[in-house]
Parts: structure tokens; sequence; C-alpha cells
């Protein structure tokens, strides 16, 4: 079985900055892409950003100049850097993973989110 853990969200100012972060244990042989979505208040789940395991990246263009992610195969874990936070960002943040486990097809697996509130 595959987890993922989030790092804690919190309250920032706008025009501030939060870094999470998403570890995923278990029975892995390999991740392929890893991402971040966001729950707004009454809205729908949204696409953040990807990366697959060579490092290419994809940002929704409302982020884009503002969020950046990464991710370390080594530790299996995903990260997303917010700079320059607006009030619109606020809304309960979820990683994801496309993972091979040792045993088994692929599957798809989420974290069990984070709430990032910008305001002032």
């Amino acid at each position: 079985q595959v987890q993922l853990v989030e790092s804690r969200g919190g309250l920032v100012q706008p025009g501030g900055s939060l870094r999470l972060s998403c570890a995923a244990s278990g029975s892995i042989f390999r991740i392929d892409d890893m991402g971040w979505y966001r729950q707004a208040p009454e809205k729908e789940r949204e696409l953040v950003a990807t990366v697959n395991r060579y490092g290419t990246r994809y940002y929704a263009d409302s982020v884009k100049g503002r969020l950046t992610i990464s991710r370390d195969n080594a530790e299996n874990t995903v990260y997303l850097q917010m700079n320059s936070l607006k009030p619109e960002d606020t809304a309960v943040y979820y990683c994801n993973a496309r993972v091979q486990p040792i045993a088994g097809p692929y599957t798809v697996v989420w974290g069990q989110g984070t709430l990032v509130t910008v305001s002032s």
C-alpha cells in the first residue's frame, strides 16, 4: 500500500510565501507523475502543477511565475514553493502521484489535503 503525507499548510499574508511538501511511502517500485491540485470553497478541484520523473513541469496559467513544483526522486517527495501568494490561492491543496507498486498495476494516490489560507 502506498501513502502520500503532506506537510501542514497555514495562514499566510498576501504577498507571502509558503512551501508544501508531500512524501510517498510504502511498497513503491517507481513514481511517474507527481502533482499538486487545489480546491477552493464551493469550487471544483483544479490542477495546479505537475512534474514527471525527468523534471518536466506543467503549471496552470493562474500560478505561473509564482508557484514552483519540484521533486526529489531519491526521497519520493514532491514540493510546492508558493511565492507572491494572493487571497485567491486560498484552498485545500492535495498532492497526487502515479505510482507503480512493487507488486500490482499502476495506481493513482492522493494526499490527505492541507489548508492554505491567504489573508491579512
